[in-house]
């Protein structure tokens, strides 16, 4: 009978069948890539009764590495050495490999007579009369080669489709590693996002966030080397972090000119992403410190503050060039440290309106003292002499009328020196915080344990922020929390000024509270300094306050990465 299958091509078929099913088996079951291409081309070998069978992967610029090969068997086993996993061969000339990435379609050569190229030694020492060649396609992508050759002469018809469907089981698995990978890789760029995004949310210093952020970023793309510059005004750069996967970092605050060709300068022009593959061209005083570092490679984006080009970040390779989408990444850091460098600028613009205030307002109780005693307290004592002088000559009636109005004269003028000493109380000025706070002391209606081991003067705000938290914690004391005891601790250490004031209190004091507590807190931030409360209910009252010695209205570390 005719037109029937015979049972050889059954049996063929069968074979193939459980070839690809043992193949697709490994791919399911999420098996290494390099698991899967040994299967691969191992089962297509067998199957094709080939000679030699090989995987490769296409490199960049025309190479091909090996990433599977069949064991070769027979008097020229040695061969197979050749052939190894890893082996690389640059592709030229005219072979089945080369051909296959020229045309991205399957090719076949039935007289291996004359193969040229880095192949054409070994194909002849082997003895591969004909061979056939079928594209590896990844996403759509040409990705490598599939080959298997023949000894005895040109390879049956219909072996391109046989092996096409070995391919597509490599692919799949080609695929499956990728997505594992690409996702691996977005978690852990999310949660290196995460960690510099809860530094930012958390208000870190800035010099803390934008370190992280080179750090995290480094690591992330596998680079060698990462830094953060920012812009001067005279077209200089400086260096506010490193990092380096192996050598010491670069010394920050180092500052270079721009120009030439170099990514930061490209950066400064452009205001846009940019990348060098190759180092060795670059030119300008930047140019020279990044071959000091060794670097062949790196990628770089601007980092923008509030719309404004403040500075540039960047990754270098030592190995070649950074991957494609590098800059992408790239960018989600630098939105994070351009936030940071945003809101330390606010932060020390609050500051510094806050220090103003306070200044203002300590300045206009200065101006109310000085006007009440040049003005209406010398007026008054003026007064009150004129009618001790007209006593001496009045009837006796009138003497004791003046005396009244005298006596009445010295109640006013007293409460009036008690008004200028509420508002600025000479003693602070005179003697500084420590008989200050021993006069609040002895005046208190509670009585006050006082601890006090600073005996030099401070600088003015914070002597002022001092005396008027103690003065509204004894009021509060008193007045609020019924207590029938205070302590106050007065100490200087690290260069800042530590005052905790206690009372034994009803406790339950917040800062909803009126508004007292919150001046104060306002009064300690503006200075750079910190009030903390704690006031449980029933267990007292406890105020401590940190204020720095060397006053500031910005603080330098904000200072210098914010301003230009």
């Amino acid at each position: 009978m005719t037109g029937l299958p015979g049972r050889a091509d059954n049996d063929r078929s069968t074979e193939e069948q459980a070839a690809l099913r043992r193949v697709a088996t490994l791919v399911a079951r999420g098996a290494p890539p390099g698991e899967v291409f040994a299967a691969v081309t191992e089962e297509a070998g067998r199957l094709l009764a080939s000679d030699y069978a090989v995987m490769a992967r296409y490199d960049p610029g025309g190479a091909r590495t090996v990433v599977g090969a069949r064991t070769v068997t027979g008097p020229r086993a040695s061969i197979g050495a050749r052939l190894l996993v890893g082996t690389q061969a640059r592709l030229r000339g005219r072979n089945v490999a080369a051909l296959v990435l020229q045309t991205g379609r399957a090719a076949r050569i039935d007289d291996h007579a004359g193969p040229s190229g880095a192949i054409g030694p070994l194909v002849r020492e082997f003895g591969i009369r004909a061979a056939v060649g079928v594209p590896v396609r990844v996403e759509g992508q040409l990705w490598g080669v599939m080959i298997v050759g023949s000894r005895a002469g040109p390879l049956p018809a219909g072996t391109e489709a046989q092996l096409a469907g070995f391919t597509e089981l490599a692919a799949s698995a080609i695929a499956n590693a990728q997505a594992r990978v690409e996702l691996r890789g977005f978690a852990e760029e999310q949660a290196a996002l995460r960690r510099v995004a809860t530094l930012v949310a958390h208000a870190a210093p800035p010099k803390e966030v934008i370190a992280a952020v080179t750090e995290e970023a480094g690591r992330l793309l596998h680079a060698d080397y990462a830094a953060m510059a920012r812009y001067h005004p005279d077209a200089t750069i400086s260096v506010t972090a490193t990092w380096d996967s192996v050598e010491p970092t670069y010394p920050v605050s180092a500052r270079w000119s721009l120009g030439g060709d170099n990514l930061h300068t490209m950066i400064f022009q452009t205001g846009q992403p940019a990348r060098i593959d190759d180092l060795c061209r670059v030119s300008g005083p930047v140019g020279e410190v990044t071959r000091t570092l060794g670097l062949r490679a790196a990628v770089g984006v601007p980092v923008s503050v509030e719309g404004q080009l403040w500075g540039a970040m960047t990754v270098g390779s030592r190995a070649g060039p950074m991957r494609v989408g590098t800059e992408a990444r790239l960018a989600g850091f630098t939105e994070l440290a351009g936030t940071a460098i945003a809101n330390a600028a606010a932060q020390a613009a609050l500051t510094a309106s806050r220090a103003r205030i306070v200044a203002t307002a300590d300045a206009t109780r200065h101006r109310f003292e000085r006007n009440l005693h040049d003005g209406a307290q010398q007026r008054l004592v003026s007064l009150a002499l004129a009618l001790r002088a007209a006593q001496d000559t009045a009837p006796r009636r009138t003497r004791e009328q003046l005396d009244q109005l005298a006596a009445g004269l010295d109640d006013v003028l007293a409460e009036l020196r008690e008004i200028a000493r509420g508002l600025h109380p000479a003693i602070l000025t005179e003697g500084g915080l420590r008989p200050a706070l021993k006069m609040l002391a002895r005046r208190s209606a509670v009585p006050v344990d006082v601890d006090i081991q600073v005996d030099r003067r401070l600088p003015e705000p914070v002597e002022i922020a001092a005396y008027y938290s103690v003065a509204e914690a004894l009021t509060n004391a008193a007045k609020h929390a019924s207590a029938t005891n205070a302590a106050i601790r007065v100490t200087e250490s690290d260069g800042f000024l530590r005052l905790r004031v206690r009372d034994n209190g009803r406790g339950g004091a917040d800062f909803s509270h009126g508004s007292g507590l919150v001046g104060l807190r306002d009064r300690a931030e503006a200075l750079g300094g910190r009030l903390q409360l704690h006031s449980a209910p029933g267990a007292g009252t406890s105020l401590d306050i940190t204020m720095p010695l060397h006053y500031r209205a910005v603080p330098a570390e904000v200072s210098g990465i914010t301003q230009g």
